[in-house]
């Protein structure tokens, strides 16, 4: 029996000790943070059923690690100064952790009961009470049908799950049969009132919240059929049904075709609940209610009144609405009066009907009428006033719109940076006329709005004018008629092609010689220009020349007595035109040159460049080539002396250097290295006319044109000087021998 704790009753059990301080569990071995002292919190039974050396050495908190016991328990509660009960029943759930002996009381929630519930008691290790206070209660400790007391107060385990007897039994510990658990007998009146008690609101409440978040955003589509050709100037007619699975309503479109006579109205029925029997009749405010009030006594202000209902509900109109599982292809629906069938579904109405009610069968019911024939649209001749597009587009409404241009091509094909996308052909006339027949002309062809431009250069002492030939504008084909309803061809840059013979308002040229980007421009888009397409003028060549491919090897092999395997251009364009009996067009034999050549950088060639810059520069008199050379140096960061050939051509613009596009890039090209770098001290020093003067050559003249206009005004040197017929043969008709 313990000591009352009066003062001079409590045994001091600190009386005699000098070190006071906690043992540490947790220390330092190695530089890594572990359990050392041996007093180690966890499960230490007093005895153990299992022989001395068998089982497992690991520490309890490793071992038992997130093993639990759970025990059932309940303790009295007493109630003062209440009529109504004297104590209440208050059940728990005590846990046991293994790892580290610590307890946890909690008691389980119920609805309204007026205390504050959850966790009773927090994590911790729980002493035992006096006179062993300062021991700590084990597992050892506890058992079904035992009383604990925690804190001085009594809990009485009565049960636990199944873990915790199987642990027990494997402990050596007896477990008692479960025990039962008293009823409070408050809560139990209390629960009987509940039962008894009616819904004081005349109207039930429909939970719909959980079918409004399942299915929100969820609307199944039916596209429906109404004939309605049996009533007067009636005809069938197509609507769109949705139901929406949030809350079971029905709204329904209408599928007005154009020019039906029909106002646009935005719905044919607005969204609610479809009844299946209707139309029904008009009932008075009031009369269709789901709860019936009986009476009502007492008075209504306050909480004074009292009314009763009446729970068998006989005053309630049932009425069907449709669900979902009403709808399927090919039923027929009422909608307040109109028969309308269903006739087709989505995919997300299908996989919805596969999912819930494993419907698969959804075969669609053709309900729709054939079209209509298309009427061709007539248009009237052309009149011949104004451009035929503007005129065309005054037949097209009631107030007339310009014609609309392809701003998309506008704006992929304009000039911008060092690209022009402008073609230019060397042309002449096709005239035996003596005076006409050596005049020269540069043609041309923007690819952007698809116009031409026709420039004669000035020749002296020809007799003619020379300058702006042909305005920049779109020209007809020959041979159309100028009054007809359908628009007129154009010239597209397809037609432009070396050896072409076209015709620009009764003027026939014959296209001799192409610049340096035509050529690179249609072979890069071989696919638009079949005349740069080495793919079809080899299959072209090998179907013409395959009856007689030894005797085409002996014709190469003539032409090349010394065994050089190359040809001359002019050479292998005589034999070109021998073998094909002139099936191939100039173009098509300058495309297999050019992919066969050997391409060779000579003196003469660079002399004749250099000449037509200096004479061109000189004209303009121009001399600031040393204040170029300090900007490339400025640019040169690295002091190599080199620079990119495309920022030296943006320098030559920058300073406005007087010179052709197609002059400049030919002597950049000249001057390029490997990797396309220029010396910009060796490039500005050649073409510099104070310094290293070139004598000039007997060319053409030319005037101050547009920049636009200006081109290499004679025939431009080869890019191949040479051509290796072998890989040709290989190509066509392979190396037998």
């Amino acid at each position: 029996m313990s000591l009352p704790m009066l003062p001079g009753y409590s045994f001091n059990r600190n009386l005699g000790r000098e070190s006071f301080h906690k043992s540490q569990l947790w220390g330092f071995c190695n530089s890594v943070p572990m359990l050392l002292n041996e007093n180690k919190p966890g499960n230490k039974p007093k005895f153990s059923v299992f022989p001395q050396g068998l089982g497992s050495d690991a520490p309890s908190w490793v071992a038992f690690d997130k093993q639990v016991l759970s025990f059932d328990a309940y303790f009295e509660d007493e109630v003062p100064d209440k009529n109504q009960e004297l104590y209440r029943i208050r059940y728990c759930k005590i846990f046991f952790y293994l790892e580290d002996d610590t307890i946890q009381v909690l008691e389980p929630q119920l609805k309204n009961s007026g205390m504050p519930q959850g966790t009773f008691i927090r994590r911790h290790r729980i002493p035992l009470p006096p006179p062993n206070e300062d021991q700590f209660y084990t597992i050892h400790d506890f058992n079904i049908n035992t009383d604990i007391v925690f804190y001085s107060r009594v809990f009485k385990i009565y049960n636990c799950d199944k873990f915790t007897k199987n642990f027990l039994r494997k402990m050596g510990i007896t477990v008692n049969p479960p025990g039962s658990c008293p009823d409070d007998s408050y809560m139990k009146e209390r629960k009987k009132t509940v039962d008894r008690m009616n819904p004081l609101r005349p109207y039930e409440r429909f939970d719909t919240l959980r079918q409004f978040l399942e299915h929100d955003g969820h609307v199944l589509r039916f596209y429906c059929l109404w004939d309605d050709s049996e009533s007067l100037f009636g005809d069938p007619r197509e609507l769109v049904l949705h139901y929406f699975l949030s809350d079971d309503t029905i709204e329904v479109k209408e599928v007005i075709p154009s020019n039906s006579g029909r106002d646009a109205i935005p719905l044919f029925l607005n969204r609610r609940k479809l009844p299946k029997f209707a139309p029904t009749g008009i009932y008075h405010p009031g009369q269709i209610t789901d709860r019936t009030l009986l009476n009502v006594f007492g008075g209504l202000e306050g909480n004074r009144g009292r009314y009763l209902l009446d729970n068998c509900k006989t005053g309630a109109l049932n009425q069907e609405f449709y669900k979902d599982k009403d709808l399927k292809i090919g039923e027929i629906i009422n909608i307040w009066g109109r028969k309308v069938l269903l006739c087709d579904c989505d995919e997300f109405t299908k996989q919805y009907y596969k999912t819930k009610y494993g419907i698969v069968d959804f075969t669609p019911i053709p309900y729709k009428n054939s079209p209509p024939p298309k009427v061709e649209r007539i248009f009237p001749p052309y009149h011949g006033y104004g451009s035929e597009e503007d005129s065309l587009c005054s037949c097209l409404g009631l107030m007339p719109k310009p014609p609309q241009k392809d701003f998309k091509k506008f704006m992929e094909k304009d000039s911008y940076g060092l690209v022009s996308h402008v073609l230019r052909f060397l042309a002449k006339f096709d005239t035996e006329d003596c005076v006409d027949k050596d005049r020269r002309f540069i043609i041309s062809y923007y690819l952007n709005d698809d116009t031409l431009a026709v420039f004669e250069p000035r020749i002296r002492n020809s007799g003619v004018i020379g300058g702006k030939f042909l305005e920049r504008s779109r020209i007809k084909k020959p041979g159309q008629l100028l009054f007809k309803s359908e628009p007129s061809e154009y010239f597209k840059a397809q037609d432009l092609f070396v050896g072409a013979r076209v015709s620009f308002n009764g003027h026939i040229f014959i296209l001799l010689n192409g610049d340096e980007y035509a050529f690179s421009y249609m072979e890069q888009h071989a696919d638009e220009f079949p005349m740069s397409n080495i793919d079809l003028i080899l299959k072209k060549l090998k179907d013409i020349g395959s009856p007689s491919a030894r005797e085409i090897k002996l014709i190469f092999a003539s032409a090349d007595p010394q065994h050089t395997k190359v040809l001359d251009y002019e050479t292998f364009r005589d034999v070109m035109m021998n073998i094909t009996n002139k099936k191939l067009t100039e173009h098509e034999i300058m495309t297999i040159g050019r992919y066969y050549g050997v391409r060779e950088d000579s003196d003469a060639d660079l002399t004749f460049l250099l000449s037509l810059a200096q004479d061109q520069l000189k004209k303009y008199t121009f001399e600031i080539f040393d204040k170029i050379i300090d900007m490339c140096i400025y640019k040169d960061q690295a002091k190599t002396g080199l620079l990119p050939s495309s920022a030296l051509k943006t320098l030559c613009k920058s300073f406005r250097v007087p010179l052709p596009d197609d002059l400049l890039r030919a002597l950049l090209s000249k001057f390029e290295d490997r990797q396309e770098q220029i010396n910009y001290q060796n490039f500005f020093c050649a073409i510099n006319w104070r310094v290293n003067s070139v004598p000039p050559l007997q060319t053409f003249t030319c005037a101050a044109v547009k920049k636009e206009e200006s081109w290499n005004y004679v025939p431009p040197p080869l890019p191949v000087k040479c051509i290796r017929y072998l890989p040709l043969l290989e190509d066509l008709f392979g190396l037998d021998d």
